[in-house]
């Protein structure tokens, strides 16, 4: 996060036009599963980083240097015939402006995760029915979940195409003998992610992700740095609307994980003018409290 205190000039980016297609990278680690056909598992990863990069997911072809940065990391647990289980581990990042810095925007684990392959099986995306493997309904969700999430931090609620499809695919993949889309099953569950966030009680938290960074972080690069924090700090404390909810609140557990870091490295400079960091302090300690000593209680 010091790097967000120095100006490099390296990133700039024509009229803020978000970028709606991916550059991925896929890792498949399964080591815990043994066996001698690791070609199997090559062709996988290869197949699947393919399928994210080469996919028209928007209709739009951008430069590389427009791409939105992301990571698809899948360790492998059980292995059945052509059946297998694991997590997928969803990560994604958001350039900031006139800087170096990349901006963590999701980092999810799905523990619930199973699919069906077959070595060199085709993988193309049909957003109007499940795919029969789910290999390509859980990836193609989550590619949605970012470009939902991007688009976000760009221009207030622009994400809402993006996590409609993700929702259809979630309706598509129901009743389908795959775990971790159903509702019913709990509150982590895709479906009940991708309902979370288009529900009206999580307005602010939408919110929230533009001002934060198109408004916040995107001009703390600028010499005079004291008038953003304080933008930062107040959007940040408008998040109380969440202090008794936000253990149920998937998506804000999501941007916890993924944004506590940054918050407090953005704060622990020492020089932030008038924001009420008792107040500041409070709250975090209360939205991570795990995180109490090794974080918010160092702030002065």
């Amino acid at each position: 996060m010091k790097k967000l205190l120095y100006i490099f000039g390296f990133l700039l980016f024509s009229n803020f036009s978000f970028a709606q297609e991916l550059n991925a990278q896929v890792q498949i680690n399964y080591q815990s599963l043994g066996g001698s056909n690791l070609q199997l598992y090559r062709t996988l990863e290869k197949s699947l980083k393919d399928f994210i990069n080469n996919t028209s997911w928007t209709g739009k072809k951008l430069q590389n240097f427009e791409k939105i940065k992301c990571s698809f990391a899948i360790v492998l647990t059980e292995k059945t015939g052509n059946n297998f289980k694991g997590t997928l581990v969803v990560q994604s990042v958001r350039p900031v402006y006139q800087s170096q810095y990349d901006s963590p925007i999701l980092n999810i684990n799905d523990t619930n995760f199973s699919f069906e392959y077959v070595e060199n099986q085709n993988m193309i995306f049909n957003e109007r029915q499940f795919s029969g493997k789910n290999l390509i309904d859980v990836v193609s969700f989550y590619v949605y979940l970012i470009l939902g999430y991007d688009a976000d931090t760009f221009q207030m609620k622009s994400g809402t195409p993006w996590f409609d499809k993700a929702m259809k695919i979630t309706q598509n993949s129901q009743n389908q003998n795959y775990p971790g889309w159903s509702q019913i099953e709990g509150p982590r569950t895709r479906g009940s992610l991708i309902a979370a966030i288009l529900a009206e009680q999580n307005s602010t938290l939408r919110n929230f992700y533009y001002n934060y960074h198109r408004i916040g972080l995107d001009n703390l690069a600028k010499a005079d740095q004291i008038a953003t924090k304080q933008l930062i700090a107040s959007e940040i404390l408008k998040l109380k609307f969440y202090e008794t909810i936000f253990q149920m609140n998937y998506p804000f557990n999501i941007f916890i994980d993924s944004k506590k870091d940054e918050i407090f490295n953005i704060f622990n400079s020492g020089n932030n003018g008038s924001v009420n960091m008792n107040e500041l302090k409070q709250l975090m300690n209360t939205f991570s409290p795990k995180d109490s000593d090794s974080k918010w209680n160092k702030w002065n």
